[in-house]
């Protein structure tokens, strides 16, 4: 070749543009598995698993994708996916990296499995960093610099982790573990999201993890979003594509078999068939349309010698029925779907709604029998739930109303005590009081809240703190908070209760189930038609969490007032003189009578004047006060 010949073969390759490569191109030609994180290692191969390669390619320098959620089960290659595409983006791409973990403990796991063998064992990374040696700034554990960028390793359990750092491409692992706020009570998510707002048409993000409880599961809801695509393969007899789903998996009783099912043609389809029909297969998307790339997978589609066998899953799930956290962790893990508790099930919104009554709020049911209130404490209004309470603690929700107005001033304050005050009338005629009432003194208007229970404008009316033990009973003793001129406990000030919020939502939770399939003159809750539809999204816009033994609010739900509301005016149920919990048939008999015979419910003719009795030893009996029971 002569020189004119190579120095036009040079010039050409010069200026020719970049041959594209995809991320699966790279993996395949560059990444080499550690034998110290994988248990094949050597050259990466992409037919090992082929259901990570278009989510990996979404991550190519010339894919129009910007976020992808992966949910996926456990040891099903997340991890490896996230390294292809950290490598590529290092060795390709560049710019400005970011992986976030959820804690510290997760961060330094992931450096040490995934993050240096991948530095160690593949040159084509390797030589992008700008220095290897540990003592050097550009090297440290949590940062790396490297050509034409930077990477940053952050964990979600500070905000200040996630400040002040402008990423491009944005990769985030067992992002269903992520809190539900930080301590400075942002959203760590929507922080995440924020540190590539620098990089408007260029920025690329993956999240990756395995879900958690249903609700309040991130990956869950972010899966929602997208457009949940499934791997869909041919039925070896009859062609027709179908995802593997778990209800297509059957097995004999003693679980010594199992085998699939065609949904179109019912053929028997063995498990030696799989890894054949995964080849032939493609992620097609459940909800086109939608910008976020969904990538959604389960147990059934491990390769086989490459994860647990169909008939062992069938053990683990037989095995799990009788065990709630066995089988949580069998559905969350191997399934990967989001956990949802049974009880839960007949608590949604929509379900509740369907049983509202053809009766107006006002005036109440006669089997109404007594009213308390529970009011919440927000910085710019003061929502209240009055709450009728028939024989059994059977409940009718009377109104429900947010009662604009800072705290801070006289007029909201007002407003409330002539709510309170407001007599209610029942369907007979006769008039009910609010006899209890507990409003919530946390947050930012304590003390204005305590101002006001000082006053004692409202009768039976507390100030109530959350109880933070699982266990507090519903209402606890009233504790001293006032303090007199001598800097002692002031006897006459008012007391502070604290309210087992838990227990109570476990038991109104407990009741709407049980009213699922009862008549409504049976049901323990019962609700009017007049009742707006986003009041019984707010009350059960909370879940139970076992892992933290509390209740979160679900994603997407909305307020919890009503909720929050309706666990006060329960709790005042339980006022010290009141005590409707502990009611005797007696008791109600009695409050009945009382409702009968009040004066400003039961007009009276006037009585004539009392003539005097003679009594048995000559003395003359007393005249009988107007309205009063002899059976009192």
């Amino acid at each position: 070749m002569s020189a004119q010949s190579r120095l036009a073969a040079t010039i050409s390759r010069a200026i020719a543009p970049r041959r594209p490569m995809r991320v699966s191109d790279w993996a395949a030609a560059n990444r080499v598995l550690s034998s110290k994180a994988s248990n094949e290692p050597g050259r990466w191969r992409n037919e090992r698993n082929p259901l990570l390669v278009e989510p990996m390619d979404c991550f190519s320098a010339r894919s129009p994708v910007r976020e992808v959620v992966c949910r996926l089960p456990i040891q099903f290659g997340k991890s490896e996916l996230e390294c292809n595409v950290l490598g590529y983006s290092i060795d390709e791409v560049g710019g400005p990296i970011m992986v976030c973990l959820p804690g510290e403990v997760s961060q330094g796991k992931w450096i040490d499995q995934k993050l240096n063998p991948l530095l160690e064992e593949t040159p084509a990374v390797r030589r992008r960093l700008a220095s290897t040696a540990s003592r050097d700034a550009a090297n440290r554990r949590t940062f790396k610099d490297f050509e034409g960028g930077q990477l940053y390793v952050e964990h979600a359990g500070s905000p200040e982790r996630l400040k002040s750092t402008s990423v491009r491409t944005l990769i985030v692992d067992e992002f269903s573990s992520f809190a539900t706020a930080l301590r400075s009570g942002d959203d760590p998510d929507l922080m995440l999201d924020g540190r590539t707002s620098a990089f408007p048409a260029t920025y690329k993000r993956l999240k990756v993890g395995t879900p958690g409880i249903k609700g309040i599961c991130r990956i869950d809801a972010l899966y929602a979003k997208s457009d949940q695509r499934r791997w869909y393969m041919p039925c070896p007899d009859c062609g027709h594509k179908q995802p593997f789903e778990w209800s297509g998996l059957h097995w004999t009783p003693d679980a010594s078999a199992c085998w699939y099912v065609c949904r179109e043609c019912g053929v028997v389809i063995e498990e030696h068939q799989k890894d054949a029909m995964i080849d032939a297969g493609s992620w097609v998307a459940e909800n086109p349309g939608a910008e976020i790339r969904g990538y959604a997978a389960n147990g059934l589609y491990y390769k086989i010698g490459r994860g647990p066998r169909w008939l062992q899953l069938v053990r683990e799930w037989v095995d799990a029925q009788n065990d709630p956290a066995k089988l949580k962790t069998f559905i969350n893990d191997r399934l990967a779907e989001a956990w949802e508790d049974p009880a839960m099930r007949a608590v949604k919104h929509n379900v509740i709604a369907d049983r509202v009554e053809p009766m107006p709020l006002k005036p109440v049911p006669n089997w109404v029998l007594a009213v308390t209130a529970g009011i919440d404490t927000q910085d710019d209004r003061l929502p209240v739930q009055l709450v009728g309470w028939g024989r059994g603690l059977v409940c009718w929700p009377i109104d429900y109303v947010e009662l604009p107005g800072d705290p801070a001033e006289d007029d909201v304050w007002l407003a409330l005590t002539e709510l309170i005050s407001r007599p209610i009338e029942r369907a007979d005629g006769r008039l009910l009081r609010v006899e209890a009432s507990a409003q919530d003194a946390g947050g930012h208007r304590t003390e204005a809240v305590k101002a006001f229970a000082r006053r004692r404008l409202l009768r039976r009316h507390i100030a109530i703190f959350g109880a933070k033990a699982n266990n507090a009973p519903v209402l606890s003793k009233g504790t001293l908070v006032d303090i007199n001129w001598r800097g002692q406990l002031d006897k006459r000030g008012i007391k502070i209760h604290h309210v087992g919020t838990v227990g109570i939502k476990h038991m109104l939770y407990g009741r709407l189930s049980a009213d699922a399939d009862k008549p409504a003159e049976q049901r323990q809750v019962r609700f009017s038609e007049e009742l707006p539809p986003e009041y019984f999204g707010g009350l059960v816009s909370e879940t139970y969490n076992p892992a933290k033994n509390r209740f979160d609010k679900r994603r997407g739900a909305p307020r919890n007032e009503p909720l929050d509301t309706w666990v006060y005016a329960y709790a005042a149920t339980h006022h010290p003189e009141l005590r409707l919990h502990r009611l005797t048939k007696a008791d109600w008999d009695l409050r009945e009578q009382r409702l009968a015979a009040a004066e400003n419910d039961v007009p009276r003719e006037p009585s004539p004047p009392a003539v005097a009795a003679q009594g048995s030893r000559g003395t003359t009996a007393a005249p009988a006060k107007k309205g009063w029971r002899r059976n009192w």
